[in-house]
């Protein structure tokens, strides 16, 4: 492997054929690991060679121990009792893992007790899919555990696959995200943490629900817990289904319709899902359509208990690494940000990682070369990130091994030509704002009256020079609703003028028309200031070319107001106002990943 130092003088490193996983590279482990820098700067990076022949990234220092045979590991969870139902009546609530632990010379990890020297961290993927959609937890899944049982056990860590309540061969009912299913996840994490064989530091780490249960083990408290890598995860399950009042499509049936299923297979257990939150589920969802908010004002505590990221950030005492991309609209970049900026105020180590790509991984070619324009085909090949196990091999080293120096607390971002920066947080605390009245732009296609079946195009001047758009601008728009209504739904997609590529969205029930997850029914005929925000975007507008603004009644998976779907007029005056954030970046800022060719828009 060769990288350029700060003088443009090429650095060879070690070179050891048996330690190799990087194409054509050779380094001695241990050595690499006593330099200060083993890793280069992801600014310095742009020169090395990986193997990209299979589905995902490999570390370019392959480990010298030997992946031990799985255990299957049943872990009791005693916190369950007969008031949650399902195991807490049937007797011997528990949770099923497969462990992957490495082979260490010089070391038997089944004495009693293991000398210091000898013990482990583990990694810990933890979610419903096993034998559910997926291989069970005793095979390694394509999904991710693949990549960290090859990556990390010959590195020194131990990988575990957790199957939440209710799912693989765990017992009870399937919880979604509730307190029974963080108590089965604080049992595996607390269990591995506290064996003979382990240091007491464990990781949790995964993508979409799996993504999730991180953020879910950080609130449980466990004092085992040293670092999360939440990937495309929710920090709760209505912070998701709902945007200001909105709700998915899927938003009514994700707990009973979508993974209630995964506990129910003809045989006895299935009477395990009698349990609390399984049967809430039923009227929860539905309620939460009808109201758009959490219905804590009815004393449910539903949606309440799916929350974790404010007990996370009070209780949690590790480090944090949130990966997550600007494409995925299936678990939307609002469970990113302000989530980054929150844990940084909190006090937490943390690091971002945010490409183009969709409900995905930052190094699965398939996934990535499959999107369309404007949702991610612009960035791409920019995209794949070849250098993710080594960067995530960096993570683990210092959090869970105290090895090697402290990762760069930063932000990776990619706009949506491909550009890679870095910025020291995301969205950037200093922005420039571009505000714009609705009068200064132009109607150019239907009218200011938006109906179920008709929309308003708006066009607004263009901007001068190059424009960078970051995180979430906003919109505030003075709407009236139909006197025949008690709300009204708005609908917002930003495009770029010249090419009508996709650049954002968003979306209100206008009952909540202040923003947040608190609204209350209009008076028929209301006229409201509906203050929108666009879900996270990085996107770059040319000099000379300008947006336009698509305004219809609902658009992507969202669903109308169930309250009315009747007309609702907009006013273009001043007071309705488009406020851009925007950074002046240029291609001096932009770093080049592994194994691409220069960037197009910097080469010309």
């Amino acid at each position: 492997m060769i990288r350029r130092n700060a003088a443009g003088v090429l650095v060879l490193l070690l070179l050891s054929p048996a330690l190799s996983g990087c194409l054509g590279s050779e380094v001695d482990e241990a050595n690499a690991k006593e330099s200060p820098h083993w890793l280069p700067a992801v600014e310095e990076r742009s020169e090395l060679i990986y193997m990209d022949d299979d589905v995902f990234s490999r570390v370019s220092l392959n480990g010298s121990h030997q992946i031990g045979d799985v255990q299957s590991i049943f872990v009791p969870v005693p916190s369950i009792s007969v008031s949650d139902g399902g195991a807490g009546i049937t007797g011997g609530a528990e949770v099923h893992l497969g462990l992957w632990l490495p082979v260490v010379d010089g070391c038997d990890l089944t004495t009693d007790p293991v000398p210091e020297e000898c013990r482990v961290p583990v990694i810990t993927e933890i979610g419903p899919y096993y034998d559910d959609g997926d291989v069970d937890a005793l095979t390694p899944a394509d999904r991710l555990g693949r990549f960290l049982i090859e990556n990390y056990v010959p590195h020194g860590y131990g990988v575990a696959q957790v199957s939440v309540f209710g799912t693989g061969q765990s017992n009870h009912c399937m919880d979604l995200m509730g307190h029974d299913e963080q108590a089965g996840i604080k049992a595996a994490v607390d269990w591995l943490g506290t064996q003979p064989w382990s240091n007491g530091k464990i990781g949790a780490i995964g993508k979409s629900y799996d993504g999730s249960t991180p953020w879910n083990a950080a609130a449980s408290g466990s004092e085992y817990l040293a670092t999360i890598v939440p990937m495309s995860g929710l920090i709760g399950v209505h912070d998701l289904m709902w945007r200001n009042g909105s709700m998915e499509a899927r938003g009514a049936i994700m707990h009973n319709g979508v993974y209630g299923s995964f506990g129910l297979d003809g045989d006895t257990g299935d009477i395990e899902n009698a349990c609390e939150g399984y049967i809430e589920g039923y009227y929860a969802g539905p309620a939460a359509y009808m109201t758009g908010d959490n219905l804590a004002w009815t004393g449910s505590d539903y949606w309440e208990e799916r929350h974790f990221l404010t007990d996370a950030l009070e209780i949690y005492n590790g480090s944090i690494y949130i990966i997550h991309g600007l494409q995925d609209w299936n678990v939307d970049p609002h469970m990113a940000f302000p989530a980054h900026q929150m844990s940084v105020d909190a006090g937490f180590d943390v690091k971002g990682l945010y490409g183009q790509w969709a409900h995905d991984y930052p190094d699965r070619e398939s996934g990535h070369s499959s999107l369309s324009s404007g949702r991610g085909e612009e960035a791409y090949p920019y995209t794949l990130r070849w250098d993710w196990a080594d960067d995530m091999l960096e993570w683990f080293d210092f959090y869970l091994m105290d090895k090697g120096p402290q990762p760069r607390l930063i932000a990776e971002i990619q706009d949506n030509m491909g550009g890679w920066r870095v910025e020291q947080s995301y969205p950037p605390p200093e922005v420039n704002l571009i505000s714009l009245g609705m009068n200064e732009c132009s109607i150019i296609s239907g009218s200011d009256t938006i109906t179920s079946t008709s929309s308003m195009r708006v066009e607004c001047p263009a901007f001068e020079s190059l424009t960078r758009i970051v995180g979430s601008p906003t919109i505030h728009i003075e709407a009236t609703i139909s006197p025949l209504s008690t709300s009204g739904h708005l609908f917002i997609e930003m495009i770029q003028s010249s090419s009508e590529m996709h650049l954002g969205h968003a979306v209100m029930d206008l009952r909540f028309h202040e923003g947040g997850n608190q609204g209350n029914a209009l008076a028929p005929g209301s006229t409201v200031m509906a203050k929108m925000e666009f879900f996270g975007m990085d996107v770059v507008i040319p000099e000379g070319d300008g947006i336009q603004m698509i305004i219809s009644q609902t658009g992507e998976d969202y669903v109308p107001s169930p309250v009315s779907t009747m007309p609702v007029s907009l006013s273009m005056g001043e007071e309705s106002v488009l406020t851009l954030h925007t950074v002046e970046r240029n291609c001096a800022d932009l770093f080049l990943p592994p194994m691409q060719q220069p960037y197009p828009q910097c080469t010309q």
